[in-house]
């Protein structure tokens, strides 16, 4: 299977809902996008390392990657490599003098690894059609820029509002959330709009 290269190009959070954080994955050389919902730690271990924060004491992530380059392994790339239900499955794909040995993680943690060790982040085809988004040009032709926290004011509205939408209105409010950022609402959007998809 082909891999599509993928960056961090936002870190996001809903004012109105607490714990709802997400970590947008972008196309490299591509308008799409791929919104993950992650936790609030793992959203705050992504954030001290794209900030190149350096806390007095080593952080698990931190612990992690000074236990692997102690031992001379590097981590080459992470691959977001399948989905189901809605949950990402992650593998890091870990390299030392003799072998390479792929291992299961979180997408979030793999996320905080890949920050670390400025390794590639990829993904395959079937996975960015079934939960990304695809950006209109006008946003991708803004300049690029490094990877940004961004506070979402918005409400995030309900599954049930947004059932009484057609498909016409969820796209344009889909365009919408996405123009003002806000990935969260942009998440339970784009899985209405599948879920019609899949029972026509």
């Amino acid at each position: 299977m082909k891999k599509i290269e993928l960056e961090i190009v936002a870190l996001s959070h809903s004012i109105t809902q607490t714990h709802s954080y997400a970590v947008v994955l972008g196309e490299v050389n591509g308008l799409r996008r791929l919104p993950i919902v992650i936790g609030g730690f793992e959203a705050q271990a992504i954030a001290v390392a794209l900030e190149k924060m350096h806390p007095s004491r080593p952080l698990t992530h931190d612990l992690m990657k000074n236990f692997m380059s102690a031992f001379t392994i590097d981590l080459q790339e992470i691959i977001i490599c399948d989905l189901q239900e809605g949950i990402f499955y992650s593998k890091l794909v870990c390299v030392s003098e003799h072998d390479t040995v792929e291992i299961d993680s979180r997408t979030s943690d793999a996320l905080a690894l890949a920050v670390r060790f400025g390794c590639p982040i990829f993904t395959y085809e079937h996975i960015l059609d079934s939960a990304g988004i695809l950006m209109e040009d006008s946003s991708a032709k803004k300049k690029k820029s490094s990877p940004t926290t961004t506070v979402s004011t918005t409400d995030s509205g309900s599954r049930e509002d947004l059932k009484v939408l057609s498909m016409d209105d969820l796209t344009s409010l889909l365009n919408e959330v996405l123009e003002q950022e806000d990935y969260i609402r942009a998440i339970a959007i784009r899985d209405e709009i599948n879920s019609r998809r899949k029972t026509r």
